[in-house]
């Protein structure tokens, strides 16, 4: 008796605690324990909706001018009575800004063990995963993903929802007709 009321405090205590943060992944997670998103996403994105992102960053560049100091002076007969005197100045500016590419990914709660073997499978049968149907989202997974993506102008090896529809492993939504 006192086992079973000690183990439903611990339960209790651990769902309080589950309410109030974010998962590993950083998934927001409600009270019931239902993943609300992965706490990622680009703003004005849909409630419950999963984000990938890719960093470009910054394209910074070295500026050197010459800055006259001191101007040339001149004789009243037209010679030079001095030269010009210049000092080199470097600062560096920004060519193009840092950037975010946000892509839609599948909520973590999607990657069951089947969901996995399913999208190695696919990826199999277009030639690029060689490697055992596991079930784990692992390194060769990863690499194929990455493969397939890149070619789609995608250089992210996290899974995109594009990416999952181009497979077939990801309803595609229907146009309201």
């Amino acid at each position: 008796m006192i086992q079973d009321i000690l183990t439903r405090s611990i339960c209790a205590a651990l769902l309080a605690t589950l309410a109030a943060c974010t998962t590993g992944g950083g998934q927001t997670v409600s009270a019931e324990g239902v993943v609300q998103g992965n706490g990622l996403a680009p703003p004005g994105a849909p409630p419950g909706t999963c984000w990938g992102k890719i960093p470009t960053p910054a394209v910074i560049e070295t500026v050197t001018e010459r800055v006259l100091v001191t101007p040339a002076k001149t004789n009243p007969d037209g010679s030079i009575a001095s030269l010009p005197v210049y000092r080199d100045e470097s600062r560096r500016q920004i060519v193009t800004p840092r950037t975010d590419r946000w892509f839609e990914t599948p909520c973590p709660p999607a990657f069951t063990v089947e969901f996995v073997s399913t999208l190695q499978r696919a990826l199999q049968a277009r030639g690029l995963y060689a490697g055992a149907v596991t079930g784990n989202m692992d390194a060769a997974t990863r690499r194929a993903v990455l493969a397939v993506q890149t070619a789609d102008g995608l250089p992210a090896d996290v899974l995109s929802i594009k990416t999952a529809r181009a497979l077939g492993i990801v309803a595609v939504p229907r146009d309201p007709a």
